[in-house]
């Protein structure tokens, strides 16, 4: 028995005790005793009750570990040659045994004053055991530094909590959960019953339903999908400046795929990577294009289902000490198998924004974030807009702020804009606020990027007529000087971000202060060329330095139809071909794709289904069969 268990069971003991002289007394107190006694009663049960639990989670001070290690020693002596010290216990059982004896005297008198002495004891047991609990729960936070909060800007924030802005919330990762939030129980399980999760082409044949003992957080598995067959592993590079980096590592077989899916890109066989997913569920690659090849066609769920089969891959094969979450962990886009990961969470974000899910959007934008800090994908560009749609306001000007990049965000004309409105929202919550109004922040804005309100007044439209006073301004009408990636971040913004200017709150803002504008600029121009200068420095390059990042990325528009060409569809659209006449076929070194161009798409959509068997019908009986809700049975396989 420890020393620890020890002093808790005395104490009990003493408690107990004292129960049973309250017990034996009589009926002739006073009032004013019994009232002392239910106080003092309460005192005690307060300070010497046991929790069980409580002798699992003590915390001891370490002026208290070395009383504890002194009582271990001195029983061991006891145990061991009867020294002096066995007095200092021998106490203990002496008072137990002399408040037993007074309990049992029969006058009255002895009795309270055995009572008072009691009460005196526990009073100076119980203060002696509370002042030292303070003194250690003040050591703690001391060490800590937990006593004071901190004075950040925002939400207690500090910029020694930098890390803190990105990470990852897991369950705001979850679709069903957020869709409840927004649209209720009741309404999404009426939909699941309406629109069940596996489809009918699904439930016709193909694999057997698999159990995923797995379970992951950035997307959940569905019963149709084979099980995980570990094709590729992490592994751990290093460890800087508190940050860990890692890095995917493919298996011999998954090498020998990734080649054959090269082989099958350069035709532009889409034949060959749908027989590449037949023996290699799990290929990212063959995976992605048949995500992208499904949103071209029109099958959205089907691409946003590749998409989620893709994403549980990648999370089965994390290093178990890869945290991704908490912000202290990085995959560089530079290595060619951390690719996947980024493609993927990029169209998963997309998808969750056109489902409504704002907020899972924003937490996929901030591990995209996380992972890269060169941000590849170009994820500094739309979070800003996942925050306003999610109504984090004060975690976006908190981001702003406090954001480690070579510039200021407030720069870039989309943290430029949306901060104004971000404050709009913030002055309602709290009026009164010693930083810039959102009139103020617009103002800026708009003397820093005056070509956005152009764009913006074609884009949304607005059609006020305020407007066309606004535009007949030189300032805000005439083209400003080029800047290549400064114009092209305006078109991202404007692409991406236009829907938010619907709003009549925010379209206010914008006309307000675009014609407050106006009026300083005819008493004087000096702060419109001071702007001009701190944009001419901020975007001095030359060249378009996010040329990398595509507008129709950031667009909501998707498109419904297959192209026409479906060579040209596996070409990567980053890639500026000079001559696209070139037939790469002609000197006949590569053998020519199969015939797939001049049939139907939606039928050799079927056959690329990797968990399908192939149909045995021909071409426009299988065209048929789709618009029947698939009435044929497909269950033979084509030996073509």
């Amino acid at each position: 028995m420890s020393a620890r268990y020890l002093k808790k069971v005395l104490k009990q003991q003493e408690h107990n005790q004292f129960h049973e002289i309250n017990d034996g007394d009589g009926d002739g107190d006073g009032d004013d005793d019994d009232k002392e006694e239910q106080l003092n009663e309460n005192e005690i049960q307060s300070n010497s009750f046991i929790n069980p639990f409580d002798l699992l989670n003590d915390e001891i001070s370490p002026q208290e570990d070395d009383e504890f290690e002194t009582v271990d020693e001195t029983i061991h002596e006891h145990k061991q040659d009867n020294s002096h010290q066995e007095d200092e216990l021998g106490s203990v059982d002496e008072t137990l045994r002399a408040t037993i004896d007074e309990e049992n005297q029969p006058s009255k008198t002895n009795n309270k004053k055995s009572k008072k002495k009691k009460r005196k004891k526990t009073k100076e047991v119980s203060s002696s055991i509370t002042g030292k609990a303070k003194e250690s729960l003040d050591v703690q936070l001391d060490s800590l530094s937990l006593k004071e909060k901190s004075s950040g800007p925002l939400n207690g924030k500090s910029e020694t909590d930098l890390p803190l802005l990105l990470q990852v919330d897991p369950k705001y990762l979850n679709v069903e959960n957020e869709l409840i939030r927004i649209f209720g129980s009741k309404v999404v399980k009426s939909f699941e019953k309406k629109n069940p999760a596996g489809s009918s082409r699904h439930a016709r044949g193909g694999r057997r339903p698999t159990r995923h003992s797995k379970k992951t957080s950035l997307t959940s598995p569905s019963h149709h999908w084979p099980a995980w067959n570990g094709s590729f592993s992490m592994e751990f590079l290093e460890t800087k400046n508190g940050i860990h980096y890692f890095r995917y590592v493919d298996t011999p077989s998954y090498s020998q795929a990734q080649r054959a899916f090269q082989a099958a890109k350069s035709v532009h066989d889409l034949n060959s990577i749908a027989s590449i997913l037949v023996h290699h569920p799990y290929h990212l690659d063959s995976i992605l294009t048949m995500a992208e090849y499904f949103k071209f066609v029109g099958e959205h769920q089907a691409s946003a289902d590749a998409i989620a089969m893709c994403l549980y891959a990648l999370e089965c094969a994390w290093h178990p000490t890869f945290t991704p979450f908490q912000n202290n962990c990085q995959l560089k886009f530079s290595e060619e198998t951390n690719k996947p990961m980024f493609t993927a969470l990029f169209a998963h974000m997309r998808y969750l924004d056109r489902r409504g899910c704002h907020r899972s959007a924003l937490e996929v934008c901030k591990l995209l974030l996380s992972l890269d800090s060169d941000d590849p994908m170009g994820a500094l560009f739309c979070v800003d807009y996942y925050a306003l749609r999610a109504e984090e306001y004060a975690w976006l000007e908190n981001f702003c702020e406090h954001y480690n990049t070579d510039s200021y965000l407030s720069l870039f004309p989309n943290f430029s804009y949306s901060l104004a409105i971000c404050r709009l929202y913030l002055e309602r919550e709290v009026p009164e606020n010693e930083k810039s109004s959102s009139n103020d922040i617009m103002k800026q804005a708009l003397m820093l990027h005056p070509s956005v309100i152009k764009k913006l007044v074609a884009k949304v439209p607005l059609k006020d007529q305020a407007w066309t006073r606004i535009l007949e301004n030189s300032f805000f009408g005439s083209e400003q000087k080029m800047i290549p990636s400064l114009d092209h971040l305006i078109n991202i913004y404007v692409e991406r971000c236009y829907l938010i200017w619907r709003l009549p709150d925010v379209q206010k803002l914008l006309r307000d202060s675009a014609l407050s504008v106006l009026e300083d600029l005819e008493h004087s121009r000096d702060d419109a060329k001071d702007w001009a200068c701190v944009r001419d420095e901020a975007f001095s390059s030359e060249k378009n330095e996010y040329g990398h990042l595509l507008v129709q990325d950031f667009s909501d528009s998707m498109p419904n139809l297959p192209p026409d060409n479906l060579q040209n569809f596996m070409v990567d659209p980053r890639m500026h071909i000079g001559d696209q006449n070139v037939n790469p076929f002609e000197e006949g070194d590569v053998p020519a794709p199969l015939d797939i161009e001049n049939r139907n798409p939606l039928a050799t959509l079927i056959e690329l289904i990797p968990w399908m068997q192939y149909v045995d019908d021909d071409v426009e009986e299988a065209h048929e069969d789709i618009h029947t809700n698939n009435d044929h049975d497909h269950g033979q396989s084509n030996d073509e």
